[in-house]
């Protein structure tokens, strides 16, 4: 917890500085920055001067150019800032495999709990006179892991304690109480797993998050569970899972899209302008069709039949789906105006 104030304010501080044009004192930093506190007296003052100085010294360490100066000839104390030109990175060119693992990275978070202090720094700093560069604001990661266990397994995993949880097995017909050392929480085709120790079995399984039933409570000291070196864990997942390869279908996706996709492709050819035909190995037409549907018209299942069907099939249903919530909504705000006009 410790540790994630201090990422938190880190942060902030760093959002803070680089959003201004302006050196800011170190007064306004401690009101614009959430972390920092705000109570009055010596001792807050010099806790806050000795852990500004801290920090200050951890961005320089990471490399972050922190600029001390003053915006007159008149201002008696030094302010700071970033300078972008200094921050910004050059141009980068990622190959096809690098570009899917950082598509993967930045879906990873459903909620992101650094969302709102980010935004409150924001609204300080704007309070102050100061406004963000445009785009500041979309400071949200987000990932479709709709699992209620997800984040509670990928809690442990950071914090290495052991979990205790309810997991229904496949063919028994009641869940069963599991402790674990959490290792690692693993996406393939579409689905979320937690390779962990099994402490009952003394033995390494691999849980699908989706048959976790109930909450998910950490067990013991944080920093217990050690992972065994040289583990795989995605390797444990694929063997687990029963997912070899049996079919291979032809998709044809939109140049420059679909790398999670083109990861796993066996042949890639052009098809005209702006498109390509990709060979996808897979095992089960539905599990199959969930990838591929998540990329809309990027993606189009040439052949089998099987998969092709299959994709359709979801694609009309979210379809429907989305014509009945707006049928819905739109019922809804019909019948409030009539209300209102009534009354």
């Amino acid at each position: 917890m410790v540790a994630a104030k201090k990422t938190e304010r880190l942060l902030n501080l760093v959002i803070c500085l680089l959003a201004t044009r302006r050196y800011l004192t170190v007064q306004q930093i401690r009101e614009a920055v959430p972390g920092y506190g705000s109570g009055e007296g010596a001792a807050e003052e010099e806790a806050f001067r000795r852990m500004f100085e801290r920090d200050k010294e951890e961005l320089r360490d990471l490399g972050i150019p922190l600029e001390t100066g003053s915006n007159s000839g008149w201002d008696d104390e030094p302010g700071y800032r970033i300078a972008q030109r200094d921050y910004q990175l050059p141009e980068i060119a990622l190959e096809p495999d690098e570009a899917a693992a950082l598509g993967l990275a930045a879906r990873l978070w459903q909620s992101a709990p650094l969302a709102g202090a980010t935004g409150s720094a924001l609204l300080k700093l704007r309070a102050a006179g100061i406004e963000p560069p445009e785009g500041a604001t979309g400071l949200e990661p987000r990932i479709g892991a709709t699992e209620p266990a997800f984040e509670s397994c990928l809690a442990g995993v950071v914090q290495g304690q052991v979990l205790r949880f309810d997991y229904r097995t496949a063919g028994r017909p009641a869940p069963e109480s599991r402790q674990v050392e959490p290792w690692g929480v693993v996406s393939w085709h579409g689905r979320w797993y937690l390779v962990a120790h099994d402490l009952t079995r003394q033995a390494t399984r691999v849980f699908r998050l989706s048959r976790i039933t109930g909450p998910v409570t950490p067990e013991g000291m944080t920093g217990a569970v050690v992972i065994p070196d040289g583990s795989d864990l995605r390797a444990m997942v694929v063997e687990s899972a029963g997912d070899t390869p049996t079919t291979t279908a032809r998709v044809r996706v939109r140049t420059g899209s679909c790398w999670e996709l083109r990861r796993t492709a066996t042949a890639t050819a052009p098809d005209g302008a702006g498109w390509e035909v990709v060979e996808l190995p897979y095992s089960d037409h539905r599990r199959f069709a969930d990838r591929v549907a998540g990329y809309g018209a990027d993606a189009v299942v040439l052949s089998p039949d099987e998969a092709r069907l299959s994709v359709v099939r979801r694609l009309t249903a979210l379809a429907e789906e989305t014509a009945t919530e707006k049928t819905g909504t739109e019922k809804v705000a019909t019948e409030k105006t009539t209300a209102e006009e009534t009354a």
